[in-house]
């Protein structure tokens, strides 16, 4: 069953129970958070709660007098999963607000159950598919990190102009922000006429990669690879030991924080892809700085800088308590005032500004970045070129993006 069919059948469960807001105890404010503890993106959960934690932490657990109780609960990748989770931390658990998922297909299940809670707010952690806020988006979801298509703003220009890449064959996760990512690098490729002669789709959670390898054509001159947390590892070193040599174009999530971190041959290979973000590493900046220096200070045992999911966790929580704090913590009236206020809340991050627009989704910085390697061998992204204010639809006409459709395994196309 594909993504999307799932996400309906899933969703559909969850409907017959249309709910307002509780009414919370007057000094409390409940804050729900969802992510991955289990399954092939366990490690971007880690991230996700540390930033969660830290943001609590700098407001000292408090906002606007009331106090802040923070209930979590993980899932695993699984839509079907994360929507159980999430009915949990909104029915039984009774929160207020609920800051998650993290993968793409679980971001449009918690969407479509956003609408039946029309009295609670959700706010989206690191989940990217783009038709979570683009198509018929829930008016009580907001997202403060932009979408996998908006990540890859930069990239195909790049390869394309820099490298000379002109014939680029595509392995991606089978699923909507694999879709998503495809999406966004094919834009821009495909537009300066550059070819994609084969895709591979490859479930989530896939082990043994022999036979997605082995579809790769050897006529390309590129292969763009988009998987994410074990994934990636099991894609990278399955890739090298094989001997192949072609080079890699790497989606968001293949060469990010969570993935350099991981010991193994593969890491000798990695210098010199090309990738592009919403974060960068050592950018020349003392916002960045200083977010890094937190970072690292409160959680030794982290990663060498912080994560892109941690990023999208900690400025999702950073701005609920901005919105909360400017309506003084009142939640009345099925939280109308915060939810207007939230709308509009613009935070000035490690990595620029950020604010939304009318479907209440991040226009924010991109990032083209190359992997290379730290004076003590450690590896990071570094920024290569900078897109700023990318919006959803690319910079391109609303109506006309949204005619085109969602992306999906055939959308888009370029032979």
């Amino acid at each position: 069953m594909s993504t999307k069919n799932l996400v309906k059948l899933v969703v559909s469960l969850a409907m017959s129970s249309a709910m307002t807001a509780p009414v919370s105890a007057q000094d409390t404010i409940r804050i729900g958070g969802l992510a991955t503890l289990d399954g092939p993106f366990a490690v971007l959960g880690q991230e996700a709660f540390r930033a969660m934690e830290l943001a609590f932490e700098e407001a000292g657990h408090q906002v606007a007098g009331k106090k802040i109780e923070w209930v979590r609960e993980s899932s695993d990748g699984r839509p079907d999963v994360a929507l159980t989770k999430a009915r949990k931390l909104i029915e039984q658990d009774k929160v207020d607000i609920l800051i998650g998922p993290v993968s793409g297909g679980e971001g449009l299940a918690i969407k479509e159950y956003a609408k039946s809670a029309p009295g609670r707010t959700f706010v989206n952690g690191f989940s990217a598919a783009q038709e979570t806020t683009l198509v018929s988006p829930a008016e009580n979801f907001f997202r403060f990190s932009t979408d996998g298509g908006q990540w890859q703003a930069g990239l195909g220009n790049y390869v394309y102009d820099e490298k000379g890449y002109r014939k680029v064959a595509v392995v991606s996760g089978d699923y909507s922000f694999g879709y998503t990512q495809v999406l966004g690098f094919m834009t821009e490729f495909c537009g300066k006429g550059g070819k994609v002669p084969e895709k591979v789709w490859v479930p989530n959670g896939t082990k043994d990669f022999s036979s997605a390898i082995a579809r790769i054509p050897e006529d390309v001159d590129a292969v763009y690879v988009m998987l994410g947390g074990a994934d990636a590892v099991n894609f990278l070193s399955q890739y090298y030991q094989a001997g192949s040599d072609t080079p890699l174009i790497a989606g968001s999530n293949t060469v990010e924080q969570t993935v350099l971190n991981t010991k193994g041959p593969f890491q000798r290979y990695l210098e010199g892809i090309p990738s592009a973000h919403m974060v960068a590493d050592g950018l020349e900046d003392p916002a960045y700085n200083a977010y890094v220096a937190t970072y690292r200070k409160r959680f030794p045992d982290g990663l060498s800088a912080p994560s892109a999911p941690y990023y999208g966790y900690y400025v999702a929580t950073k701005a609920v308590l901005a919105a909360l704090d400017q309506v003084n913590g009142d939640l009345s009236d099925n939280q109308a005032k915060f939810k207007e206020a939230l709308a509009k809340v613009k935070l000035d991050t490690a990595f620029g500004p950020v604010e939304l627009d009318e479907n209440r989704q991040a226009i924010a910085n991109i990032y083209v970045t190359e992997v290379a390697r730290n004076a003590d061998g450690s590896l990071y992204n570094k920024m290569v070129r900078k897109t700023e204010s990318v919006d959803q639809v690319l910079g391109q006409d609303r109506a006309q993006f949204v005619a085109r459709g969602v992306p999906s395994r055939d959308y888009p196309a370029c032979p």
